[in-house]
């Protein structure tokens, strides 16, 4: 009899067939409410995502359960102490998800800088025959703050380089060995960018980290990029500094409540809005999926895992 796992958010193209051609999949969205207590009792493996996570209710209705793996890197959504009082293995899928999301951030910031969605609404509506499109701004030799200069943050200061941006960035402690300028103080950051690109992880400690002073500081041609956690911004903050001016633009791929997004983000015109594309490549999911599949034979083989959190 093949190993019982249970899927707790839709099943993606790029993971279904190896789930099921390998174990029985039980899929759900959310809290197994289907799944009667022996088919409960039977399932040692759950397979969620950096934005579903696994609560500690969740982990409750699996008796058995030893092994959380995460399609993604992020873990924040994970109820980690739980799972470490209850001596179940957590792991994720780090390393592969850093170009897609850093790229995705530079080709925001481009695309808000040179008003391409507006531009190519002015084309499409017939505009273009009567007037030129107006003036945009230039991306080169933009001052840019990244807020957490992990791997994604890195790589995307390497991409910002390139473009022969400017960076400057913000963390909870300066890295020694960065070869650009660290500022202690996030609020100075904003002052000294004109775009500001948040990298940071999710969690409790940088909930609302962008709220209305840090937007405020930004100058009022500034722009913030969000791929990193909904959670990290103040929505209602935000939605104030668009409508009044206090900065230029935004791009978000993730959001507070996704995939709900707010009504008023929604109305603006100077935001650019993505559905959490920032592993979205065929590519990177694809290995991404293979990294669970490894997780769960090591698991079921008794082996070390790869790729483990706690």
């Amino acid at each position: 009899m093949s190993a019982e796992l249970y899927l707790c958010f839709p099943i993606r193209e790029e993971l279904q067939p190896l789930l099921e051609g390998r174990y029985t999949v039980h899929c759900g969205n959310g809290l197994p409410e289907d799944l009667d207590e022996a088919t409960c009792l039977r399932v040692r493996i759950l397979i969620t995502n950096g934005i579903r996570g696994a609560s500690a209710a969740l982990m409750d209705c699996f008796p058995r359960l030893q092994l959380i793996a995460s399609l993604g890197i992020g873990v924040d959504a994970i109820d980690l102490p739980a799972a470490q009082a209850r001596g179940i293995a957590v792991t994720n899928t780090p390393g592969v998800v850093v170009d897609d999301v850093a790229d995705l951030a530079i080709a925001q910031l481009i695309a808000l800088r040179r008003r391409c969605t507006e531009a190519e609404s002015y084309l499409r509506s017939g505009q273009w025959t009567h007037a030129p499109f107006p003036l945009a701004h230039s991306a080169t030799r933009l001052a840019v703050g990244i807020v957490g200069l992990g791997a994604i943050g890195t790589a995307i200061a390497e991409r910002a380089n390139a473009c022969r941006m400017t960076v400057r960035w913000h963390g909870p402690r300066p890295k020694p060995d960065a070869p650009w300028p660290y500022e202690p103080d996030l609020h100075r950051l904003a002052q000294q960018s004109t775009a500001l690109i948040v990298a940071c992880s999710g969690g409790a400690d940088t909930r609302h980290l962008i709220g209305t002073s840090v937007l405020q500081a930004l100058w009022p041609a500034g722009v913030l990029i969000n791929i990193a956690r909904g959670s990290v911004v103040d929505t209602q903050a935000l939605v104030q500094a668009l409508e009044s001016g206090a900065i230029a633009g935004a791009a978000l791929d993730v959001f507070e409540h996704q995939p709900q997004v707010s009504e008023e983000l929604l109305a603006l015109p100077n935001v650019r809005l993505t559905p959490h594309l920032g592993t979205a490549t065929r590519e990177t999911r694809g290995t991404m999926a293979q990294m669970v599949i490894e997780s769960v034979e090591a698991y079921l083989a008794g082996q070390p895992l790869q790729h483990r959190v706690i």
